[in-house]
């Protein structure tokens, strides 16, 4: 017996949108079958029934694959609404195989086939950037926000990886951003740059060559097979043609004479004698030796002509390759004898994306807001080579950097203008990277603290329900980076500054406490002391509590009775038990009710408080909040107080005006490198 129901008719129907979804709810028929929505559907729609059918979705017959791309290249036509659009773009992709894909090969054919580009815009789909300002842009951002983002690469050294201070004028420098083939730009300010020149051999051509020569077909098993090669299996070298040195020329036996050249000889065996079969790896070896050669030499070459001191290189190819890095360093160095700096990028495969970012931000405001590297939420430097160099760098893609976390700050960060020479300041007394008991004392401190911190910050959320699980996921994440910077100490450039900065650094770890109770004594009085009262002296203060109270407040009260006016610079954010800028204000307040010198000391502006731009118990005179910087142009008195300012940081910086740096040295390993015991005091002035 036939299903008998009422249809209500609706109001005038509408082929706007997708009639297809549309039209069985206007017809009040959602919920019956298949075939009955569509022989009603149909009847209801009259002549236009055809195109009304083929919205209905189908099991798919097969389709020629010219239709399957028509339907991913169909652009809006001019006079064709969006709704038609949409609608042809769901009648064409009806006819094709698209299976789970379809809603999203659709949504990607709307981003780049619509017609109005302001839509676009309000719809958040695609907007082309210029790919040079993009790459530009990026390059700049990396060398001026992000410390140790350039190093050079020493073959053997130690250590191998060395990170380059940051500068307060990056320009001019010399971009070389190696990709298909080579683009050479030369940078001389955030908007001025030029292309000068480039090579067509490049990345292109190594996997292009590579993948005719081996049976490599991916980038990084080309670079594999190369790690693993011996060149010298397959070029010809100075010694292979002159038996040894070519000294009258100053050319080294084993310097390379001929990309390949060994194979040629090879090539005219005598008829019938078995040709020699050269190993993939071998060629691969040689092939990353030429192209790397290649491009070492034409830099050194474009940075000769234009007078550039600075080579960086971008683009994705290097990927933290050892062997590449080596070569064309020595390229550069043997073409321009030590005069020109070939340095690379910890981020150099994302810089168009970073400038492309920058760039499209509402919030690009270079001059009110300044960036900072969240070392927590990024990954190490890293490279793509088998073990030694790769023991942790097994993962999906290869490159010098995986993942980058920034964090905005809301103030831009600069050098400070007392410092004696900013191009060669290093902020960290000691450098594990190169000193192997520093680093493995450290490490040590670090790996037994770990358990006590996560203790403590448990014990200090007794409500939240997830704090043990939050305190295990940190100490697995920490352990797994503490393991990658014992193998490899390059990982993160400055590891005390930086990502392993925790409290046993000052004395809560058992190795690193001291209870030694001895201290020395200064034999005379200073200089500083005996001579006319400064104009301005800066306080860098360190802790809360007693230390700030009883050891700041008196050494400023006694600056002011001598005539002195002073700024006490707290760090911006929060950092172990250092006091913030924003705790001091209240503080200070308190003690002018207090102390009836500080209290006028305020009032008539001679005591002031400004934040130093860290949220670190150590500090990075490079960047420092851009006001302390110009208030510090006229100051002629520095002083440095606590371990994280003074020693482990800064202990050798030099300045162009006096400076004082004051320390209680509460750890004993430490205390006897420096020559002294533990709680030994700490008093360093230079002129």
């Amino acid at each position: 017996m036939a299903t008998q129901f009422q249809i209500i008719p609706p109001g005038k129907f509408s082929f706007k949108g997708n009639i297809g979804k549309n039209g069985s709810r206007d017809l009040n028929i959602g919920e019956k079958p298949q075939s009955v929505r569509i022989n009603t559907l149909i009847y209801c729609m009259g002549d236009r029934e055809e195109e009304f059918f083929n919205c209905f979705e189908f099991p798919p017959a097969p389709v020629p694959q010219e239709k399957e791309e028509e339907a991913v290249d169909w652009k809006q036509r001019e006079g064709e609404t969006v709704d038609e659009y949409i609608t042809g773009l769901y009648l064409l992709a009806g006819h094709c195989n698209y299976g789970n894909l379809k809603e999203e090969l659709i949504r990607d054919c709307i981003v780049v086939g619509i017609r109005d580009k302001k839509l676009q815009r309000k719809l958040q789909l695609i907007e082309k950037e210029d790919e040079m300002a993009c790459l530009i842009k990026g390059c700049n951002f990396l060398l001026k926000n992000i410390p140790d983002e350039a190093f050079a690469f020493v073959r053997h050294g130690n250590p191998e990886y060395q990170f380059q201070t940051s500068e307060p004028n990056i320009f001019p420098y010399l971009l070389l951003n190696v990709g298909s083939g080579v683009s050479i730009v030369k940078v001389e300010s955030e908007d001025k740059y030029e292309r000068i020149g480039g090579t067509a051999m490049g990345g292109g051509t190594f996997l292009g060559l590579g993948s005719l020569l081996t049976n490599a077909k991916e980038f990084d098993d080309l670079l594999n097979l190369a790690v693993k090669g011996d060149h010298r299996n397959v070029d010809m070298l100075v010694k292979d043609i002159y038996g040894g040195a070519y000294s009258a020329l100053g050319l080294p036996g084993d310097l390379l004479a001929s990309s390949f050249g060994k194979t040629v000889r090879n090539s005219k065996q005598a008829t019938g004698e078995a040709a020699h079969i050269y190993a993939e790896e071998d060629i691969a070896k040689s092939l990353l030796h030429m192209i790397s050669n290649d491009i070492g030499q034409i830099a050194c070459l474009y940075a000769n002509l234009h007078g550039l001191k600075k080579c960086y290189f971008g683009g994705y190819f290097i990927r933290g390759q050892p062997v590449t890095m080596s070569t064309i360093t020595f390229a550069m160095n043997y073409w321009s004898k030590g005069e020109v700096q070939g340095l690379f990028l910890r981020h150099e495969g994302y810089l168009g994306a970073i400038g492309a970012f920058l760039k499209g931000a509402e919030e690009d405001d270079t001059v009110k807001y300044q960036w900072g590297e969240n070392y927590a939420g990024s990954s190490g430097l890293t490279c793509s080579s088998p073990p030694p160099y790769g023991k942790f760098a097994t993962r999906g893609r290869s490159g010098t950097f995986d993942m980058l976390e920034l964090d905005r700050l809301d103030h831009p960060l600069v050098h400070l203008p007392k410092l004696r020479d900013p191009g060669h300041y290093h902020a960290d007394t000691v450098d594990l990277t190169k000193d192997t008991e520093a680093r493995i004392y450290w490490l040590d401190c670090f790996e037994e603290a770990i358990d006590r911190v996560a203790k403590c910050a448990v014990k200090s959320q007794p409500n939240s329900e997830d704090s043990q699980e939050r305190a295990q996921q940190f100490i697995i994440k920490y352990r797994k980076r503490l393991q990658e910077l014992r193998e490899q100490p390059f990982k993160v450039a400055h590891p005390v500054r930086k990502s392993v900065k925790v409290s046993c650094v000052f004395g809560i770890s058992g190795k690193s406490s001291a209870t030694d109770t001895s201290c020395t004594k200064t034999s005379s009085r200073s200089p500083m002391v005996e001579g006319q009262p400064h104009k301005l002296a800066i306080i860098f203060v360190d802790n809360s509590g007693a230390d700030v109270i009883l050891g700041v407040f008196p050494l400023v009260k006694e600056l002011l009775n001598r005539g002195t006016e002073v700024i006490l610079s707290a760090n911006s954010g929060p950092a172990l038990n250092d006091i913030t800028h924003n705790e001091l204000r209240i503080v200070i307040k308190r003690v002018t009710e207090l102390d009836s010198d500080i209290c006028l000391a305020v009032d008539e502006n001679r005591l002031t408080l400004l934040e130093s731009g860290s949220a670190s118990p150590c500090l990075d005179l490079s960047r420092v909040d851009q006001e302390l910087a110009e208030q510090c142009r006229k100051a002629d008195l520095l002083i440095f107080e606590g371990m994280g300012r003074a020693v482990h940081t800064n202990l050798e910086a030099s300045f162009t005006c006096e400076s004082l740096k004051l320390a209680v040295l509460k750890n004993k390993w430490l205390a006897n490198r420096l020559g002294g015991e533990a709680f030994s005091v700490m008093f360093k002035y230079e002129r």
